[in-house]
Order: structure tokens, then sequence, then C-alpha cells
């Protein structure tokens, strides 16, 4: 951390606190290289993915044993290929729901249940208790039953408040597996090793997609149609997605506000990566370009406010934002004049690419924006007035700077009918689902950042506040943090259960939002620290194509 002194003529210089971020990892490579695919290739591949989809759907029909049913749909959802088979999914899930499990082993209900919870079903964790002892503790058989272990494992994940049995199944497992490890044959393993680091239900599906199909190629029992179905899928998404890039790279260079305001994180492609993780899939790729966008413009105005402006300053930027007019540019110093329009022109073409019936949805996302920086404001005061707040007090202002609510606000904006106005003002409701969102991000980012940002000018973290209420260290205080974060993920489970107010593709935005946090702040933050192991994964999504 640098502090900079600016002199201002004959007023007195002005103190800066900087944070020293690296430049881009990337520079103009993703203008420079574009699709890994000719043309001429990629019709050749979509053709030949048209008919291994023909061929997998006709195993949906033709599939009449139910645990096969369940192994194809759990298949073809971890590679990454379910938005093509929705309608054949939804009717096989429906088959499952009516089969009684009392005669299934422990692989077999666990999978079962994991699907139907999956899916919004109310299955219920009583069928667990089969798998007990007469003092309440699983069989001695499991032990040595890794597959059927890690299957009861990955379905713990989606247990909902006061389902002990799941979460004393989530320690049973994890420790028998992490015993058993060292035993299991290659493709076991590396499926078991996976999941201990991340389970299932929290994993990026895109990323996932992409690690499982190297595990799902060695496994005895695979389909060789849906390999050869789920690599030409991926290499046809990459080249898709690098062109989505490409051109918002080169919006980002036009822009040019990584340069003119330098002290700011120029992660134009990590933005793209993150919101990729939001939504891979073609259909929603007006969604994800309008999402990146708001991301990238999201990350330079949380720089402003928490690394460079004065408090004076912010506040005439909060002002100005919170009257949305180019006629306030005149109020703010010179260095934020260009940023505050260059904000009020993206947004205007945003609201050129929806139709007619759409635009009201720039609304929505300007008042997201408006309380985002209600809320840096605070956080600033907090900050220079040495403030540490209650825990309460601190979240009911850094869930808002989290910049979740905003993140999930913008990735409804360009989606298409399912976003309705109801939706907007469910979200605007700050409703359990976006809540709980809000916590995990939160949360997780306090506690990977909490010994960086002690040795700068900054206002006291929820981990701080935690500290101080409960007048305790700072390891006791994560652990406890992260137990709130266990239970906002039950709150997310519940919602899934009980959506009534929004369909399941707005919810699934959300659940995936939340996902992300899991993988972009689990070792280092990821996204400011980009030149980590954030680059080999942008390399893995956006670079290396499979070998078919």
């Amino acid at each position: 951390m640098e502090k900079q002194s600016l002199a201002l003529g004959d007023t007195e210089a002005i103190v800066r606190k900087s944070s020293q971020y690296h430049p881009s990892v990337w520079g103009d490579y993703f203008i420079r290289n574009s699709s890994t695919l000719t043309k001429e290739s990629a019709q050749r591949m979509i053709k030949r993915v048209e008919e291994l989809k023909v061929q997998t759907k006709s195993m949906f029909k033709e599939t009449g044993d139910i645990v096969q049913l369940m192994n194809l749909i759990d298949s073809v959802e971890i590679l990454g290929l379910d938005y093509h088979f929705e309608n054949e999914i939804d009717e096989a899930i429906r088959l499952i729901y009516e089969v009684d499990d009392k005669n299934y082993g422990i692989y077999e209900s666990s999978l079962r249940f994991r699907l139907l919870r999956q899916h919004g079903y109310h299955a219920s964790a009583d069928t667990f208790n089969k798998f007990k002892d007469e003092n309440g503790n699983f069989i001695s058989t499991l032990n040595g039953d890794a597959k059927g272990l890690l299957s009861l494992y990955n379905a713990s994940y989606l247990g909902t408040h006061g389902e002990t049995i799941l979460d004393e199944a989530k320690a049973f497992t994890k420790s028998q597996l992490i015993s058993l490890l060292s035993e299991l044959e290659q493709s076991l393993a590396a499926q078991v090793a996976l999941f201990l680091e991340i389970p299932l239900y929290r994993r990026i599906k895109f990323l996932l997609a992409r690690k499982y199909i190297f595990i799902y190629q060695e496994d005895a029992m695979r389909d060789d149609a849906i390999l050869e179905l789920s690599k030409l899928n991926f290499n046809l998404l990459q080249s898709h997605h690098q062109e989505e890039l490409k051109k918002i790279s080169i919006w980002w260079n036009d822009l040019a506000l990584a340069k003119s305001l330098s002290f700011t994180r120029d992660r134009v492609v990590e933005s793209y990566y993150w919101i990729l993780t939001v939504y891979f899939e073609p259909q929603h790729s007006r969604a994800r370009v309008i999402c990146s966008k708001v991301l990238s413009l999201l990350s330079i105005t949380d720089d402003i406010y928490d690394n460079y402006g004065t408090l004076e300053e912010c506040k005439l930027l909060t002002e100005a934002i919170k009257r949305w007019n180019p006629q306030a540019v005149d109020c703010l110093p010179e260095y934020l004049k260009d940023y505050y329009l260059k904000l009020l022109k993206t947004f205007e073409e945003f609201e050129e690419e929806l139709e007619l019936n759409e635009k009201y949805r720039m609304l929505y996302l300007q008042d997201e924006i408006k309380s985002l920086v209600i809320s840096y404001l605070q956080e600033i005061k907090w900050g220079i007035e040495r403030h540490v707040p209650s825990l309460d007090e601190h979240l009911h202002s850094s869930l808002i700077s989290s910049g979740c609510s905003t993140v999930n606000c913008a990735s409804f904006v360009g989606m298409g009918e399912v976003a309705t106005k109801e939706v907007f003002e469910w979200h605007s409701s700050f409703p359990k689902a976006i809540e709980a969102c809000c916590v995990i991000g939160r949360l997780l980012n306090d506690i990977r950042s909490h010994e960086l940002e002690q040795g700068r000018d900054h206002a006291a973290s929820t981990v701080e506040s935690y500290m101080k209420e409960y007048d305790t260290n700072a390891k006791v205080a994560c652990n406890k943090l992260r137990e709130i974060v266990e239970k906002a993920w039950k709150d997310l489970n519940n919602e899934s259960l009980n959506l009534t107010k929004v369909p399941r593709p707005i919810f699934e935005r959300v659940l995936n939002f939340s996902r992300s946090m899991e993988e972009i702040y689990r070792y280092i933050d990821m996204y400011t620290n980009s030149d980590t192991t954030m680059k080999d994964k942008v390399s893995l999504l956006l670079i290396e194509p499979l070998p078919i």
C-alpha cells in the first residue's frame, strides 16, 4: 500500500490510500486471438453434435431401468450437456420421484435424493435412516464402499435447516473418504479428490464439465457417444465464448477507463470468466455480455471508493450516481468525469439492446447501482472514523457492498421472457435467496481478504466486527463466519424447494453466482490476484480446446 500526496495548486495536498494492483495478465491476447475453430470445422462439429444429441435422446426413451436413468441424467448434467435435454430430464425426474427407494443401496438412494433435490423436489432425508444401526451410527458395512460414500457425501450438501442426519452424513463420509483415498483406483480417486475440495453441488458447472470429461473418459461404465458429445460441445462453446470475449475486450479497450484510472484493477477477462460461471449456455449470450460489462464497471467503481477516492470526492460521486443525469458531471472532480459519463453511456447502450417491453429492467439495475455506492460510502466513513460496527450493523450495509445483489440483478437484464417484471420486483425486495448469496459472497471475501486488508487503511471487515463483538481472535471469528456461510447455503437449498415467485432458470443464476464465490475466494482472491490460479482456469475454459 502506498500513500499518494497530490499537490493541488495552493490548496492543501490530498493524501490518498492506493493499493498497487498488478496489470492485466492478458493484455490484448483475446483481441489478437479469436476462435480456435475454423468455420468449416465448426460446421462439421455442429453436424456431429446434432447426430449425437439424437442418440442421447433415444437413451432417455429406451432406458427402462431407473438406476440407469439416474446415472444417465447425472452424467449429462455433470458434463454440461443438460441444456440440450431439458424436456427429457424433466420427464425422467418425474419418473424417479414416483419410485420407492426402500430397496436401494447407499449409492442409489443418495443419487436419487440428490437429483430430486437439485430439481426442486421434496425428497425426504429420512431415507438415510435405513443406513444407521440401533445406536444411531452409520452402519459399518458402508466404510469400504467409496462409491456409495461419495454419493452420500455429495447428497449431504443439499440439506436444509434441521436435517441433522445430513450433517452427520457429511462428517461421516468426509472422514471415511479421506482415509480411503490412497487405496482407490484412478478414476474413482480423481472423483473423490475433486469433490472433497469442493462438493459437486457447489461447483462451477462449466469448469466442472471441463475437468470431469477426463474422469468420465477413464470410467469403465462410460458411454462413448456421451463422451464424444461432451468434448465437441465444450469446444464449440469455447469458440463461441472466445468471440464474445473478443468483442468485450475491444469495448473495454475503447472505453479506456483502466488506462485513465490506473489505480484500478484491469480485469475485463476475469470479469467475463466470472460471469461465465453464472451462465455458459449459448442462449444466454446477450445476458452474459451485458453482465460482464456491468461487472467490469463495478470493479472500477469499487476501486474508486475503496482504493483511491477521498471522502469528499466519493460523496460527490454518490450524489451524481443518485441523480443519474449527465448534467451531474459538472459537480465531479476532473478525474471522475470521464468515468461517470461512460458509465451512463454504457447503460444507455444496454437499454438500446433490449426490446421495447424489456427497457424497464434498466431502472431496476440503476437503483441497484445507487444502493451499492451508498453502501460503499458508508464503509469509507467507518474506515475514517475507525468505527467497528456490530456484525448485524456491518451486514446491513456490507451485504449490499458485496456487489452480489447488483450482479444478480444485472444477470437477469439480458435474459429472455423468463425475466419478467415480477422477477425484478422479487429481486428488489431482497428475498432470502438474494440475501443468502450476498452472505456467502461477503463472508468468503472477508475471510480471504482479512490479512491483506489489515496492512492498509481500510474499513473494518466482518472478521473485525465478529472479533470485537464476541471478544475473540481472528481464527475463531473466521470459523464462526464459515458456519454462517453454511447456514446461508441451507437457506438457498430451502429456497430451491419452495420456488413460488420466480422460475427455476432465474434461481439458477443466483445459485451459480453463489457457487462462483466458493471458487473465487477459496484459497486467495483470484479476481484481484489474477496472475495466480485464475490464469489457469481462464486458460482451461477460454484458450485450451479439448483433444477430440
